[in-house]
C-alpha cells in the first residue's frame, strides 16, 4: 500500500530553491523512484538501489529538509521512509527577494578572515585540538593552514575582520542584520576573572561591545577536543544585532548604528570585525570558536532578515 500523504504539494517562492537542490541530485531521484510505489526502511532502498546505507541517510535527510520525503520509526526502531505528495506546484517569485527565505544566513569559518592585527601570545587550534603552527607566533595568522583554524585568540589589543558576501539582490530591503559567535576573555590558561571589551564593528561602524566576564577553563567544552588541554575550553554565544533603529548585544540597547547607516551594497562585501580596542577599559583579548569547539556547534552566523510586505 503506498502512503502517500497528499495529491500535491505547493511551494511558495522562497522554497524554490531548497526544492530544486534536492531534485538535483540522482541518488534522491531514484531514491524517490523507489519510495513512489510504497515505503521504505534505509536498509531496504540500500540494498534496492545498491548503496552504501550512509549514503541513502544523507540524502533521505536532503529530501525530508525539502518536505518531499517523511520518515517514521518502525519496527526494531528502523527508519521509514515513504513521499509526501503525488506531485508539487511551484510558485515563481514575482518581486525581488520572493525567492528568498526570510531569513538567510552565511556561515563563516574563523579561520576564513581578510585582515587581522595581532601580538603575542596569539594562536590557533585545528579541529583535532593539535597547534597550528607555532604558539605564540603571530605569522600563523598569515599561513594557508589557518582556513581550518577551530580556535583562534590573541591577547590584549588586536582585531580579525571578515569579509561576508551580500545574498540580497537590490531593493530587498532588510529588517534587520544579526552577527552571532561563541567568544570569552584571554588570559595565561585561563582565568575565571578577566573581563574584556570585545567590540563588533561592520563596515567601520560600532555596533556594541560585550564584555567577556572570563576565559572560561573551569571544565571541557561540549564539542572541544580530548587533544586540547591548554586553558581555554569554551565561550558565551553572543549575538550583536542591527536593526531599523539601533544596534543591541544579546538583547541590550547598545550603538545608534541603524541598518541604513551600515550603507550595504549588493555587489560589496559586509566587513564584519572582531575587535579589543587600544582604548578598551578591560583589554584582555579574545577566544574565537569554531564550530568543533567550545560549547556550539557553528561558526561565525550572519543573519539577514528581510523587510516583508504589511499584507504577508
Amino acid at each position: 500500500m503506498n502512503d502517500i500523504k497528499q495529491d500535491m504539494i505547493r511551494y511558495p517562492a522562497s522554497r524554490i530553491v531548497d526544492v530544486a537542490k534536492a531534485l538535483a541530485g540522482d541518488v534522491r531521484v531514484r531514491i524517490l523512484e523507489a519510495l513512489g510505489h510504497k515505503p521504505m526502511s534505509v536498509s531496504q532502498l540500500a540494498e534496492a538501489l545498491g548503496l552504501a546505507q550512509p549514503t541513502i541517510s544523507i540524502n533521505v535527510q536532503t529530501l525530508e529538509q525539502a518536505e518531499l520525503v517523511v520518515s517514521t520509526q518502525g519496527a526494531n526502531r528502523e527508519k521509514i521512509c515513504s513521499v509526501t505528495c503525488r506531485s508539487i506546484l511551484l510558485e515563481l517569485p514575482s518581486k525581488p527577494g520572493e525567492g528568498l527565505h526570510q531569513t538567510e544566513e552565511i556561515h563563516m569559518p574563523i579561520g576564513m578572515y581578510s585582515q587581522c592585527s595581532v601580538l603575542p601570545p596569539c594562536g590557533m587550534v585545528g579541529k583535532d585540538g593539535s597547534v597550528i603552527g607555532s604558539q605564540d607566533d603571530p605569522r600563523v595568522f598569515y599561513m594557508p593552514e589557518r582556513t581550518d583554524a577551530a580556535l583562534l585568540w590573541f591577547a590584549e589589543a588586536g582585531f580579525v575582520e571578515y569579509y561576508f558576501a551580500n545574498p540580497l539582490p537590490p531593493g530587498v530591503e532588510l529588517e534587520e542584520l544579526s552577527i552571532t559567535a561563541e567568544v570569552c576573555s584571554e588570559a595565561a590558561a585561563f582565568r575565571e576573572d578577566w573581563p574584556s571589551d570585545i567590540t563588533v564593528i561592520v563596515n567601520d561602524l560600532p555596533i556594541g561591545t560585550w564584555t567577556s566576564p572570563a576565559d572560561y577553563g573551569d571544565r571541557k567544552g561540549k564539542l572541544t577536543p580530548d587533544r586540547w588541554k591548554s586553558g581555554t575550553e569554551y565561550g558565551m554565544l553572543t549575538e550583536w544585532r542591527i536593526t531599523q533603529t539601533g544596534s543591541l548585544v544579546n538583547g541590550i540597547p547598545a550603538s545608534p548604528t541603524t541598518i541604513d547607516a551600515l550603507k550595504l551594497a549588493y555587489n560589496k562585501p559586509i566587513r564584519v570585525r572582531f575587535e579589543v580596542l587600544e582604548d578598551a577599559v578591560n583589554k584582555r583579548g579574545l577566544n574565537l570558536f569554531g564550530n568543533g569547539f567550545g560549547d556550539h556547534p557553528q561558526d561565525i552566523v550572519l543573519s539577514f532578515v528581510r523587510r516583508t510586505e504589511p499584507s504577508e
